[in-house]
């Protein structure tokens, strides 16, 4: 049976079926009766407006699908739940991320890096929220979403170079006529965590049909989840299972010994300081949204149309108080609040005589002859200050506009245009002004400063450890933030359709095509105010963020052809592909994406597909432009802390060669918190990636088995001259040996070190460089695996059964920062390393699966597993003083159970029961891996760390 072929293109830059397809996809009219339907073999796939079936069954290019039926059941209140627990979607920046979390949520596809995958609606690209072109899940309207396709393979030409990882494509509801209002409770069974949705949704058609306009309003509140509130995360414990938080503590340190308020004098041990409890395991949010559409057919082949999309959300961190964290301080000898016995001490350490030392403590003012200030190192936690607050508030909005048609009975256009904005102001609260601190420091007595004129107040550092003042606080607490903006404007045409109104060959469905041109300019800026654009001003914050602007352009030209070869002959049927990409950026010049592919179905019901990408990715505004600073990277041991270097002469040489003093061997600090300063920025000689890939694949959907499909495709990606930082192993383990105990001091990275030059360590002030990150082309990132999935419908007595199996391996996942770095293998495996490039665990094995039993009369019943692979410890690394039981994570299984009942014809309700047994998260300290993704003693955006949690969803149409 020959079936009519017309491929259309619709908002998209082309249309899935003729840009993504192996095979045609196959198009009805939208008044197509339920007898067509039933004479139509059952592997043909309808497309019937926005009715399709699953694309993975007859596409060259893997796709996995979340249908309107999944979104309903998971009741969920963002974007990012509904990609977070797929198959190959490794989690990004998302709501259990506090320490380290931009504000927003990413996707990241294999685990490649948020940079490298697209986000998209109706096939379009959306402004992006970040200065890494990275677009937050958060502003995607999940009401109005139909379903969402994750492709994983060829999409690079189809949409831009960047999606080398693939593409989520978030397709919204088109043509809405009616009214819906939507509402979602949730809450954890410790009574916290509250989550509230609520969304209205009207649409009408006009003019006979020849028009439709659709308005949707949402509003999300997420509340926050605290890690002192969960047993796993109570305490902060250190990778050798001890109990051990940071160094920033309370009473005061002075140049590493600890105020002893009893006797007044500074002893050489310390308490270390808790900071988990503060933290938040889930972060708040609130976000309103408005998203709107229209279309107008002016007359037959001209179709107006346009759309809308506004967000406003607001996203709050939390962290432990701020403090004087081992910055090196002008200290005024005469300090009102120091005692003789600490005053000694510091003359001592500074090698200062004791007449001279009694002289600067008797100092009347900055102006006495005898006035003396010292470089002193500085821990103490402002407890009294209260917890560090970070608000992000976003806002975005985006328009499009186009017309669209047919220009005669084969072909289709498209023309459009676009242009959104985003702005995402951050706030910092309760960190302080170093700056201020230093004034307060130089105090004539108690009550006044050298220098009151901006209302300073003495800072008193001693006493019982929490006696700063409130004036003192009032007057270096102050905020300090920036906003960074974002622009991005398209302009995009093309044309698709049938070459002919026959086949070619043996084959009687035509060919089909799709060309075009593009044009995209983006922008983006970082706005800050003095103090967060000052290196080491605000207390705590790690890298300043200095404003700077950049911006490029790019002019492309593309092409995608699908050839049907053979139908119903000796063989049921074979498809080839091909698709190429023409850019030109401003900033690298001209490079050229492609593909090419196709499939073959030796009998009805089985099909070998394949394709083959090579794409070349261009440097992003923030890896060209991003100013050099120093920030913080993770490291739990430095080779040159304690009485290590006292015993290895060559050890010794190189930690004094990177800026230690002689007189710090032997008791140089372990780093801070398990962090330690590192240097980077961007490079504007970057130039461009490259990558190849290829996925082969079968697809099974046998016609005696009625409603049983079954795919899997191997999937292979490398990434050459990538865009890379070196982890902290990559520069530490040349130097110092991997386990530390093999120096060589003529490796060219013991360079890249810089020590705090008055004790030792990688922590300190803007003087103390850390570990040189830069930016470079030098890496390779190689990755590869399987994808499987499996559905079967079945009718039932009660009304039908659905079953949903979906399985990931990875082979491998490999990143190389340049040619002399370790190779590194992270699949399966945990550490800073691999959290430094992946982000998240990637475990070798993962799986979902659902099971649901629609009831007649009643509504449906599913219950879902998911399944997450024991990992191990990175095997490169060594294991000395981890505790053992850090050294594996077992495999993790957990169960959602759904209840939806019909109550009429107009009103639903779902239950959820969101891991049903409780299952609590693995424990592997706070020390193990990079401080973003490993807090509160556990990985929080792998494991579920809020409990057993209950949700309840409205859903009324009119």
């Amino acid at each position: 049976m020959r079936m009519q072929s017309k491929l259309k293109l619709a908002a998209a830059p082309l249309a899935l079926g003729v840009a993504l397809g192996a095979q045609p996809v196959f198009a009805q009219d939208a008044d197509v009766t339920v007898a067509d339907e039933e004479q139509t073999p059952p592997t043909a796939i309808i497309v019937t407006g926005s009715r399709i079936s699953n694309p993975n069954l007859e596409q060259s290019s893997p796709i996995q699908l979340v249908t309107s039926e999944d979104i309903g059941i998971q009741q969920v209140t963002n974007a990012e739940e509904l990609l977070v627990d797929l198959p190959g979607v490794v989690p990004g920046f998302g709501n259990n991320v506090n320490n380290g979390s931009g504000g927003f949520s990413a996707l990241n596809l294999r685990g490649l890096g948020t940079n490298r995958n697209l986000v998209l609606v109706d096939g379009t690209r959306v402004v992006p929220s970040t200065l890494t072109s990275t677009t937050d899940l958060n502003i995607i309207p999940v009401a109005l979403v139909e379903r969402v396709e994750v492709v994983t393979g060829g999409a690079s030409s189809v949409y831009g170079a960047d999606a080398i990882a693939g593409v989520a494509n978030f397709i919204l509801k088109d043509d809405f006529v009616g009214a819906e209002f939507s509402g979602t409770a949730g809450i954890t069974e410790q009574g916290d965590g509250e989550r509230v949705r609520a969304d209205i949704t009207l649409g009408a058609g006009f003019d006979d049909g020849r028009g439709n306009a659709t308005l949707s309003l949402g509003y999300q509140n997420i509340s926050p989840v605290l890690q002192g509130d969960r047993d796993v995360s109570k305490k902060t414990f250190f990778v050798g299972g001890q109990e051990i938080g940071s160094g920033t503590s309370v009473p005061t340190r002075i140049n590493g010994d600890q105020y002893d308020p009893e006797t007044g004098t500074l002893v050489p041990t310390y308490n270390s300081f808790n900071f988990a409890p503060f933290n938040y395991f889930q972060t708040p949010l609130e976000r309103f949204n408005a998203f709107a559409t229209a279309n107008y057919e002016v007359s037959p082949g001209v179709e107006f149309y346009t759309k809308g999309m506004f967000t406003k959300a607001s996203v709050k961190l939390q962290l432990a108080p701020s403090g004087l964290f081992g910055d090196t301080w002008q200290f005024p000898l005469n300090n009102p609040f120091l005692t003789d016995a600490i005053r000694d001490q510091i003359c001592a350490d500074n090698e200062i005589d004791p007449a001279t030392c009694i002289a600067a403590g008797n100092a009347t003012s900055p102006e006495d002859p005898n006035y003396l200030e010292v470089p002193t190192i500085i821990n103490r936690r402002l407890v009294e200050q209260g917890a560090r607050e970070t608000d992000y508030t976003t806002n975005q909005f985006q328009l499009w506009a186009g017309v669209r048609g047919g220009l005669t009975d084969l072909l289709d256009y498209d023309v459009y245009a676009t242009y959104g904005e985003s702005d995402r102001a951050q706030t910092n609260l309760n960190w302080g002004l170093k700056s201020r601190v230093q004034q307060a420091l130089r105090a004539n007595d108690a009550t006044t400063c050298s220098d009151p004129s901006n209302g300073c107040s003495p800072i008193n550092l001693f006493g019982d450890g929490t006696s700063i003042s409130p004036e003192s606080i009032a007057f270096f607490n102050q905020p300090a933030g920036n906003t960074v903006s974002t622009s991005l404007a398209v302009v995009s045409g093309s044309i698709s359709g049938d070459l002919t109104e026959t086949g070619f060959l043996a084959a009687e469905t035509p060919i089909g095509f799709a060309i075009g041109a593009e044009y995209r300019d983006y922008g983006a800026s970082q706005r800050s105010d003095v103090s967060f654009g000052t290196q080491d001003e605000v207390l705590g914050t790690g890298a300043p963020s200095p404003s700077y602007s950049g911006g490029y352009s790019v002019k492309e030209i593309f092409g995608e052809v699908i050839v049907p070869l053979i139908e119903n002959s000796f063989i049921y049927g074979a498809t080839l592909e091909a698709g190429i990409r023409v850019s030109d950026y401003s900033n690298t010049g001209t490079s050229t994406t492609w593909k090419a592919g196709g499939s073959i179905e030796p009998f009805e019901g089985f099909v070998f597909r394949g394709i083959y990408q090579q794409a070349v990715r261009s440097p992003n505004i923030a890896e060209l432009f991003l100013p050099v600073t120093t920030g913080l990277a993770t490291l739990a041991v430095d080779p040159c802390q304690g009485a290590a270097p006292t015993t290895n002469a060559t050890l010794a040489s190189i930690c004094q060669a990177q800026g230690a003093p002689a007189s710090s061997i032997g008791s140089i600090p372990a780093p801070s918190a398990g962090q330690v300063n590192a240097t980077s920025g961007g490079n504007p000689n970057l130039d461009v990636e490259t990558a190849k890939s290829y996925t082969l694949g079968v697809i099974f959907t046998p016609n005696f088995v009625p409603g049983l499909a079954f795919t899997a495709d191997y999937y292979s990606i490398k990434v050459e001259d990538a865009i890379t930082n070196p982890t902290t192993n990559d520069i530490l383990d040349p130097c110092f040996g991997p386990n530390g105990n093999t120096p060589d001091a003529s490796a060219e990275e013991c360079g890249l070190i810089g020590r705090n030059p008055l004790n030792g360590s990688l922590n300190g002030g803007g003087d103390t460089q850390g570990l040189f990150l830069g930016l470079t082309n030098q890496g390779t990132i190689e990755t590869s695996g399987v994808d499987a999935r499996l559905t079967y419908d079945m009718p039932t007595g009660f009304g039908g059964l659905g079953f949903d199996f979906g399985v990931n391996w990875v082979d491998e996942i490999k990143f190389q920062a340049s040619p002399t770095s370790i190779n590194r293998e992270c699949v399966g495996q945990y550490s800073s390393n691999c959290s430094f490039f992946n982000g998240e665990i990637v475990p070798e094995w993962s799986a979902n699966a659902r099971v649901t039993a629609n009831l007649d009369d009643f509504g449906a019943v599913s219950l879902r597993w998911r399944w997450i692979d024991g990992v191990n410890y990175e095997e490169a690394l060594s294991t000395d003083g981890i505790l053992e039981e850090y050294l594996s994570i077992p495999s993790y299984h957990y169960f959602d159970l759904n209840v939806r009942a019909d109550v009429n014809d107009r009103m639903s309700l779902t239950f959820g029961v969101f891991n049903l047994l409780d299952k609590e998260p693995p424990s592997v300290s706070s020390y193990i891996g990079t401080t973003a993704q490993n807090s509160g003693n556990t990985y929080p955006s792998t494991y579920d760390v809020l409990g057993r949690r209950y949700s309840v969803t409205a859903n009324i149409s009119f």
